[in-house]
């Protein structure tokens, strides 16, 4: 027999903080694509839209944050050319 899907009881907060936002982008369209399952049990869903709506206000913190570090070093003049591999 095959073992039960493990569900994590709680997220573990050290991983969120350490996701780029690469990562939180991936997992928000796993989690999109369960809750689109016609079989989510009501309080698994909860689970995920909490765990969604978290990762959906970390990365808006992350691109505001990378906006303002453009904004900064286009008004510094301090942009430089990136070499590319």
């Amino acid at each position: 027999m095959s073992e039960p899907e493990k569900k994590p009881d709680k997220l573990d907060e050290s991983k969120v903080e350490s996701q780029s936002l690469e990562e939180r982008l991936r997992r928000l369209e796993e989690i999109l694509s369960r809750l689109e399952d016609d079989d989510v049990p009501l309080e698994e869903a909860l689970q995920l839209f909490e765990e969604g709506v978290g990762h959906v206000r970390d990365a808006e913190r992350v691109l505001a944050q990378t906006e303002l570090k453009v904004q900064e070093l286009l008004e510094n003049g301090d942009v430089q050319d990136m070499e590319l591999d």
